[in-house]
């Protein structure tokens, strides 16, 4: 995870040659539900990714697709604003889709054939960007309380994340995300069994005290 204050060396990378319309449609932001596209509006523009992207890759706004548009930029253009934290497959179902701790924002790559414009939602979905902002706050980092529920989250008895910061006496820690109560760590005193979710990769919340 990137600690808070923390500025990595990022090498300069080149956005590549684009062949076909991108679309990265936000499905994760500080909240859920969010609905962005990330992509070139041209099949000719040179500043996509071609659907292949690194962990280290960056994009930020489209000042020619507003609002919702967004690109690839180099990592120190001044026009970057998130950084590929891991790259995960493809998949059309959002709760099938697990980040690592200290993602702010996930974003669904898919490639449309031909120049049809600004297709939200649309094309064949190729993977999956986990994407964490290069400044400011960082919603998805263990405790903030917000992005995916992650181990060292807060939640209340009712499984609802809230920042640890604030949390109360009733709150709970996150320490383990499973599948079957019965894999919880020892030190688990609330193992919450949630209802079933097509594609969510677990099914209990493992919860200690906070």
């Amino acid at each position: 995870m990137t600690h808070p204050g923390s500025t990595p060396s990022r090498p300069r990378r080149g956005a590549g040659c684009l062949r076909s319309l991108l679309v990265l449609a936000v499905i994760l932001g500080l909240g859920y539900g969010a609905s962005k596209v990330f992509g070139d509006k041209d099949s000719s523009a040179s500043d996509g990714k071609g659907g292949s992207w690194k962990v280290g890759d960056c994009g930020g706004p489209d000042p020619e697709n507003k609002p919702d548009g967004y690109r690839a930029f180099d990592c120190d253009d001044s026009g970057a604003t998130f950084e590929a934290l891991e790259i995960r497959s493809a998949s059309i179902l959002p709760n099938a889709i697990q980040c690592p701790a200290g993602t702010d924002l996930i974003i669904q790559v898919s490639r449309v054939f031909g120049s049809g414009g600004n297709k939200k939602g649309g094309g064949i979905p190729t993977n999956t960007v986990c994407g964490r902002n290069l400044t400011g706050d960082h919603p998805g980092d263990a405790g903030a309380g917000g992005g995916q529920l992650v181990k060292g989250d807060c939640i209340t008895p009712t499984a609802k994340e809230i920042a640890c910061a604030s949390a109360g006496s009733d709150a709970f820690k996150v320490l383990d995300l499973v599948e079957e109560k019965e894999e919880c760590p020892a030190a688990t005193t609330e193992p919450m069994q949630l209802m079933m979710a097509v594609g969510r990769p677990y099914n209990v919340i493992c919860g200690g005290k906070a």
